[in-house]
């Protein structure tokens, strides 16, 4: 679990600790709340509005974010254990092949998410996670590789990493 000595006592003096299979599943609900909830913002921007006989699109909206939120969260916790092996190839190997992963991870997530619209709305879920997933965790994974200690992070650095890689595709979805 550790390499060395030093990196079982840097472990302990975490303040903090997250494991990483809890580090990916709450990465990966914030994943499943905030990019899709950013674009459901966006299309409500570009739509003008709505009436008031459409008040149940925000509604299905929401439901579709809460199950994209949910997948996103179980799944994280496999994706998790396959990261972790992942994590002890080499930095190129792990890289080439972790978008591969995200892909996976996003179309599960987003697809989920999507299926409440109806078909079109599961595939259109999908490659959109997918997009996201293909980005997002690889960057997480190069930057968790690097500060974790054993099997865990400490909590004053995941959380401005995951709300950060979030955050940026989120605004990127939004159009800032």
């Amino acid at each position: 679990m550790f390499a060395d000595d030093k990196e079982r006592l840097e472990a302990e003096m975490m303040a903090r600790p997250i494991s990483s299979e809890k580090a990916y599943a709450y990465f990966g609900t914030m994943l499943g709340t905030f990019p899709p909830l950013a674009l459901f913002t966006r299309f409500m921007l570009d739509t003008n509005g709505f009436r008031g006989e459409e008040v149940w699109l925000v509604g299905v909206l929401a439901i579709a974010n809460v199950i994209s939120a949910i997948v996103g969260y179980f799944s994280g916790k496999t994706i998790s254990r396959m990261v972790s092996k992942l994590e002890k190839l080499p930095w190129t190997t792990m890289i080439l092949i972790l978008p591969f992963v995200g892909i996976l991870w996003g179309i599960l997530s987003g697809g989920a998410g999507g299926a409440v619209i109806f078909l079109i709305g599961a595939i259109f879920g999908a490659m959109l996670g997918a997009m996201v997933g293909s980005f997002a965790l690889p960057v997480f994974t190069i930057f968790h590789r690097l500060l974790k200690k054993g099997d865990q992070i400490e909590q004053k650095h995941f959380l401005p990493l995951a709300f950060g890689i979030t955050f940026i595709i989120s605004a990127f979805m939004l159009g800032l």
